[in-house]
């Protein structure tokens, strides 16, 4: 399994960012993906997530309202829609997937990790 994650950068206050995560050597549609973000020195942390089995969504709560979490199968892509951003989003943003088909917010839920994407909020 391989995950790609990309689409970070450096973006103002208030701006925004779609993150794209390509997963290959797997069918989507059977996994359960999300979406951590680590800052140097702290744990990392859950941001996103959706479920393989009806396609639900979580998000953490210092992001719910701001980011939108897709899937398409067909392109083996999931998206993080990232809007209004803050100083605080700046990190490393990576991608996982887990075989449970339900949310999951845990690193240790996860079997695979991408490599990440740096996002950047400043002025």
């Amino acid at each position: 399994v391989q995950l790609q994650a990309s689409g970070g950068g450096l973006v103002q206050p208030g701006g925004s960012l779609n993150l794209s995560c390509v997963v290959s050597g797997i069918t989507l549609d059977k996994y359960t993906i999300a979406w951590f973000r680590q800052v140097p020195g702290k744990e990392r942390e859950g941001v996103s997530c959706i479920s393989s089995s009806d396609g639900s969504t979580y998000y953490t709560d210092s992001v719910r309202g701001r980011f939108t979490i897709s899937r398409d199968n067909a392109k083996n892509t999931v998206y993080l829609q990232m809007n209004n951003l803050k100083p605080a989003d700046t990190a490393i943003y990576y991608c996982a997937q887990t075989v449970l088909t339900v949310t999951a917010i845990h690193d240790y839920e996860y079997e695979s990790f991408g490599r990440g994407t740096q996002v950047t909020v400043s002025s």
